[in-house]
Parts: C-alpha cells; structure tokens; sequence
C-alpha cells in the first residue's frame, strides 16, 4: 500500500438541476479500475473458468481464497482503528473542541488525510479533478434551479468518485412545452471530504453565526457518501448549499408583480395626500377636513391595504418557489445519502478490502493457470478481457497493485519481466504462516506468563 499525503485541492461551485427525466443511459467511454462484481461472483466463475481441473485443486483454490480474504481483513481492522483515532478530533459530534495546540491539530488533520487517502485509494476511488468540475459548472448552467455556496467556510473541499456512465437527461423548458438534452457525466459513489476553518481563522461574525445556525463546529471535518450523483449536481452536496432563484425564475415574479403593482401606485399617488391631511386633523395639525377628503382618504387607505396584501401576496409566492426548490434539492440529495462521518469509514474498509480480495484473486488464479509466461502486460489484458467476456464490465485493471499484494505474501516470483506463483497447496502453507505471524504462540506465552507472575492475579473461573 502507498501512502498518501494531504493535498491543496481548489473547491468548485457547480449548479444542481431538477425535475428532470432520464431516457436513455450510455455507458462511459472511460474505464475505471472500480470491479462491480461481486467476490462471490468472481470466485464461482474462475472455478467454472474450467482451467483448474478436479475437484481437489477446487477446493484449494477455495480455501487460498478464503485465506487472502481474512488475512486482508485482519489488515484492514488495524487500518479502521486507525482512521477512527485520527477522525476524532474531527468528528462535528464531538461536544468541546479538542485541547490539543494548533501545531498538533494540523499534524492531526495531515495524518487524518494521510489514512483516507490510503483507503479510498484501495478501494478504487478517484479524486475528481478541478477541470471536471469546471466543466460541470458549464453543463449545469442550463439547468433550472442554482445554488450558492459560501466557500469562505471551508479550509478544503474535496470530491472522490468510483464507477461512472453517460447519461442523457431531459429538461423541460419554457412552461413544459419543449424538452432540451443534456448529456453528462453520472458518478455511481461519491466520497465529499469537507474540512471547515478553524475557530482561529474565521475572523468574520457572520460566518461564525452561519455555522452556528447550522450546527456546524469550526475546525470539524464532514466526510459524506452519496450514490448516484451527475457531476452538475456536485455543488448541491455542500453542507452549507442553498437555493437561489435563476433569472427566468425571477422574472416570473418580478413581471406580474410590477404590472400588478403600477396601477395600485398610480391610484395611491392622487389621493395618499389627502391621507395625509386627515391623519393631521385627527392628531391635531389640521384645523378642518371636508367630507370630500375625508372620502379620498378612506379610498386611499383601502389603497395601502390593497398594495401590502399585494407585496404580502408576492413575498409568498417567493417563499414558495424557494421552498419548491429547495425540497426538490434536498429530496435529491437525501434519497442519495448512504452514510456520514465516522460511519463511513465501516464502508470504506469494507469496499477497500473486497476489491484487494477481487484483485489478488484475479492475479493469482491467471498466473497459476497460465499455460505460457506471462509478463505484466499480458496478464493484465488478459484479466480485463475475461472480465468483459464474463460479466461485460470494462475495466482498467491494477495489475501492479494486485502482484504487490501477492509479492508482499511471498506469493509471487519474478524471473525478469517473467511472472509465476507456487501451486495453491504450497501458497496455503504460505499463507498459514502469515496468519499464525499475526498471533504469535511465543508472545501469547510471555504475555500469560507475566499475567501469572503479577501479584494479586486472580485465575479467570
């Protein structure tokens, strides 16, 4: 495994469409290094493969299978404590911020990204590049609904993607009597890393405020999973995204309230005077008021109550339209959520340690049946063409990730570029070792000898 240190990431503002219907699905022409297939899947159809004959070496090759897979468990469990001890500190749940010195927070923060960026990498997501994004804004700018986001609130922004495809989406347009296309680029998992500034460096009252209305604790880091998200729709998952109302949208409001508006002006201007005169008269000002004023006074008072009912009328029609945005944005976005914060990071190890069990058991199983000498290249053209021919999935396999895991076991051999592994009955004596190295009997002796020899040790009934 490599590790990966923290990156400066520049944080993008894309738009969030709406209301919008999917005809027709085109796969990507890229291809990932994400698997979506199952292991159970994989481990069937390399026994069906028919290249490991007998029912004897089946069930070796099983049971190696089944041994890399714990032996990856095993790993990944140190790798989960891991990344939990490094998100406390973090953690937006957490009730006081941390007592640790600003020198320790950053080391702590560079250890945090240092562990996810290793995981995420295992399980096969990529960072979203900035010129992605840029490009999404593009797209999104044809979208009816927008959104803002503050990015003063945040010290880093980042977007992790695994599995794409092409979609075509409809949007309807002028009142729903026209349809344009938008084609763009749909994420199947999103991993958003969003690290809020620390209390130290938000001098502004009124960030400080916006984050305390959201509940939101300066220096805290949100990680959240979403599934399914178009890349025009990544801003739309910022913690602190909302809604503002497009030009055409504004225009609907503004149009019929000024052509509402005028003529209520326009009769308030001959008489809101003669208002004026009477309110003076009843506080004493004016000496008289005729009956004729006092008429246009009444008539301009019912005036300035037709006009606030009608400003009162506008400002809900406002509030609703906002509203009808943001419940659509929101219904998107919450449908889509799969986990947040430190739950994630159960996900991730899980998704991480099942593409290692994918990779190590392509690697291995192509190596050990492999009629000729295969180099890298070979081996990985072959492991991708079988993958397509099987399950018609596209993929970029990593080869080289896969032969590290296998080497790192002591399973592979290198003669130059030529690649080869024992037979599975001396692979499983391998791997038998490595997992009796991971409790030694020599250490769970010493240990039970130094219980017995405390004093005061009681013998557990």
């Amino acid at each position: 495994m490599r590790a990966y240190g923290a990156r400066d990431t520049r944080t993008q503002i894309s738009f969030m469409q709406d209301k919008i219907r999917t005809d027709r699905v085109a796969k990507s022409p890229s291809r990932d290094r994400f698997i979506p297939v199952r292991k159970e899947d994989i481990l069937d159809a390399l026994i069906d493969h028919g290249a490991i004959s007998g029912d004897g070496h089946r069930k070796q090759f099983r049971e190696l299978c089944r041994m890399l897979a714990a032996i990856f468990h095993y790993e990944y469990f140190t790798q989960l404590e891991k990344l939990r001890h490094d998100y406390f500190y973090f953690d937006p749940q957490l009730d006081k911020p941390p007592g640790l010195s600003a020198a320790d927070m950053e080391n702590a923060y560079a250890d945090l990204m240092a562990a996810l960026s290793i995981v995420l990498e295992d399980a096969n997501f990529v960072e979203v590049p900035p010129e992605d994004i840029a490009r999404a804004h593009r797209e999104a700018a044809a979208t009816s609904i927008a959104t803002e986001t503050p990015l003063d609130d945040f010290r880093a922004v980042r977007f992790f993607h695994r599995g794409q495809h092409q979609r075509i989406l409809r949007i309807k347009r002028r009142f729903g009597l026209s349809e344009d296309e938008l084609q763009t680029e749909v994420y199947d998992d999103v991993v958003m890393f969003a690290a809020l500034k620390p209390q130290a460096e938000i001098a502004s009252r009124r960030e400080r405020k916006r984050l305390s209305a959201r509940h939101l604790r300066p220096g805290s880091v949100l990680i959240k999973y979403f599934r399914n998200i178009a890349r025009a729709d990544l801003n739309a998952l910022y913690p602190n995204a909302r809604v503002v109302l497009t030009t055409w949208d504004k225009l609907i409001l503004a149009v019929p309230a000024i052509a509402g508006g005028i003529p209520i002006l326009l009769g308030l201007s001959s008489t809101v005077t003669v208002l004026f005169l009477v309110i003076g008269f009843y506080l004493g000002v004016s000496a008289a008021v005729e009956d004729s004023e006092m008429k246009k006074a009444l008539a301009a008072l019912s005036g300035l109550v037709a006009l606030g009912g009608f400003i009162m009328r506008q400002w809900v029609k406002y509030q609703r339209q906002s509203l009808a945005h943001q419940v659509a944005i929101t219904n998107n976005v919450y449908y889509r959520n799969i986990n947040n914060n430190a739950g994630i990071f159960d996900y991730l190890i899980a998704a991480a340690e099942d593409q290692e069990c994918k990779e190590a058991f392509l690697a291995y199983y192509f190596l050990a049946t492999a009629q000729d000498v295969l180099d890298e290249a070979t081996l990985e053209e072959r492991i991708e063409r079988w993958l397509k021919e099987t399950f018609s999935v596209e993929v970029e396999f990593r080869v080289a990730e896969a032969l590290s895991k296998l080497e790192r076991l002591e399973l592979l051999r290198r003669n130059g570029s030529a690649l080869s592994v024992p037979r599975p009955q001396e692979a499983l004596a391998r791997l038998d070792t490595v997992w009796d190295d991971f409790f030694p009997a020599s250490n769970i002796a010493a240990l039970a000898e130094g219980a017995a020899e405390t004093p005061g040790a009681r013998a557990v009934q």
